[in-house]
């Protein structure tokens, strides 16, 4: 039995109550992880292109506000 299938067996065996205190854990867990990496991604320039061709369409029209 792999790590994940032993998780997911301890989640599907929780009560509803921790089950929801389970899924606002994760909820902000995932959050912060998604940040974290987004944060790298945008410092070790991932991000820089896509960054520029935005300004670009933009700068040629291509885009409106709202």
């Amino acid at each position: 039995m792999s790590t994940v299938e032993k998780i997911e067996g301890d989640i599907a065996g929780l009560s509803p109550s921790d089950l929801a205190a389970f899924r606002q854990w994760f909820i902000e867990f995932d959050a912060i992880s998604w940040d974290r990496q987004f944060e790298t991604d945008a410092i070790g320039g991932k991000l820089d292109t896509l960054a520029e061709n935005a300004l670009k369409d933009h700068a040629s029209g291509r885009s409106t506000e709202f």
